[in-house]
């Protein structure tokens, strides 16, 4: 009786009412699963060695007030492969939020819908925010980074124990937080990430070095606080943005969240030489929007190519109670977009590249971040009431083409992961990993599908014994990553 009553204040809010992001494919789930030699329809190709990664919301106690998505614990699920076999295991993120709530066996913090004013202190900003490190998952020397989306401590993860082994310093050099999506190049060993809060410096900008230490930082002069989510990378430079979204200062001041949607500003986008100077950014205006996440960045001679998933409409729509104002702010209504930044005559050239699909959670080979790329794979947003994918959508920069899969009916899934098989060095010479959870069963698989051919669907579906919830972002590491990760110890 008791447990069934502790899972009924799990998916109600305060008010009584049942929040649909803590039912169905979103419900949490409590228990840490290892499970090996996992049942498999179809067969594992046997050049398909590492394991895919993705982190998201889990809250481990009944929520303190009104529940918002963000809100919930970071919990890391993993599938690793290996010699045609597959093996699960999902950890929470062992946070000090974490670790001071499983202390108090309560939730501390109240979330992003209620008055922070009584909640203990969150990032090094002051945001008194559970700094959950629910948000994404990046692989860099040797380690697995997850972070928070509203900028807060990075905490490392062995990748296949998912142990967590503690908040990453960069060897005592990173002072302050990380934004939700550091960017990798794998072919220097660099890091690149920003910082941001509500006081200035409103922006910083950073490199960590091959050798794991913060090498470069600069301030960057904003008019004010924002709210950027993301950044990228190309051969000699970094890209920043300076976005017309922002919380409203007299909201805040009353203790409550508003964002606000400024159309009379223009988009920003910064680019600076990746280890420049704040003297040397240059500001590049386009159409007002917001970004999410950013596709990917590269050079074409003088100009910067920049695809990304662009929102036109980020404030909330409709009216209504707290509840109906959240699931308005948290509906993706994203469009593939391209920017081109002429570095000689500052002059910004825009427009989409898929102007129908409401696509977003876009990957693509990670070895290739920065530099040209042909292909990127992203998840197709159901219309509905909530955030549901319902398919994966291959996008062909060069042909235009776009390749498709849909899971079926009341299946849904995650971002993908890009896996190139063994040995491979295309774009597409590979596969495509995901959770998929079953709404109806309330069962969750592992597909996989061949990145050249998304249209034949799942090449193998890897049965997992636990449900995954629906959440964030994911990651690949391969073999040979992991062979390097287990050197370094």
């Amino acid at each position: 009786m008791t447990e069934r009553l502790a899972a009924v204040a799990a998916v109600l809010d305060e008010p009584g009412q049942a929040n649909p992001y803590l039912l169905g494919v979103y419900a949490p789930v409590h228990e840490e699963t290892t499970a090996e030699n996992l049942k498999v329809i179809g067969e594992i190709p046997r050049d398909l060695n590492g394991v895919h990664l993705r982190n998201g919301p889990n809250p481990r106690h009944p929520v303190h007030g009104r529940y918002h998505w963000f809100d919930g614990d970071g919990m890391v699920h993993a599938v690793h492969f290996e010699n045609g076999r597959a093996r699960y295991r999902n950890r929470y993120v062992r946070t000090a939020a974490f670790a001071a709530e499983s202390a108090a066996g309560r939730a501390l913090w109240s979330g992003v819908m209620e008055d922070p004013s009584g909640n203990p202190p969150g990032n090094t900003h002051g945001i008194a925010l559970k700094d959950s490190a629910n948000t994404d998952v990046i692989f860099h020397r040797g380690r697995v980074l997850a972070t928070w989306y509203l900028c807060g401590t990075p905490y490392s993860l062995d990748p296949l124990s998912l142990e967590t082994l503690g908040a990453e310093t960069f060897l005592d050099t990173l002072a302050g937080d990380m934004m939700a999506h550091p960017k990798v190049d794998e072919r220097t060993g660099e890091l690149f990430w920003f910082d941001y809060g509500p006081r200035p410096p409103f922006l910083r900008y950073g490199v960590v070095g091959p050798a794991g230490r913060v090498e470069h930082c600069v301030e960057l002069d904003l008019p004010g606080a924002r709210l950027p989510h993301d950044m990228a990378i190309t051969e000699r430079y970094a890209i920043l943005m300076d976005l017309p979204l922002f919380q409203d200062q007299a909201a805040a001041r009353q203790g409550r969240y508003k964002l606000t949607f400024d159309r009379a500003l223009p988009a920003r986008f910064g680019v600076i030489p990746r280890r420049g100077s704040a003297a040397e950014i240059r500001w590049f205006e386009a159409n007002p929007c917001y970004i999410y996440h950013v596709v990917n960045a590269w050079e074409e001679g003088e100009e910067i190519i920049l695809d990304v998933c662009r929102v036109s409409r980020p404030a909330p729509r409709g009216s209504g109670g707290p509840l109906a104002r959240m699931l308005s702010y948290l509906k993706l209504d994203a469009r593939m977009y391209r920017y081109r930044f002429d570095l000689r005559t500052g002059r910004t050239t825009e427009g989409h590249t898929d102007p129908e699909r409401n696509t977003e959670f876009p990957s693509i080979d990670a070895r290739r971040t920065g530099a040209p790329t042909r292909y990127a794979y992203n998840v197709s947003v159901k219309d509905a009431e909530t955030n549901l994918f319902d398919g994966l959508v291959r996008y062909d920069n060069v042909t235009g083409e776009r390749q498709e899969h849909r899971f079926g009916p009341h299946r849904y899934g995650s971002e993908a992961s890009f896996a190139p098989r063994d040995g491979g060095t295309g774009e597409d010479d590979g596969y495509l990993v995901t959770f998929v959870t079953d709404e109806r069963e309330g069962a969750s698989e592992v597909q996989v599908l061949d990145a050249a051919d998304l249209a034949a669907g799942p090449v193998a579906r890897v049965l997992l014994p636990t449900r995954v919830p629906l959440g964030f972002h994911a990651t690949w590491v391969r073999a040979d990553q992991l062979r390097t990760a287990g050197e370094r110890g």
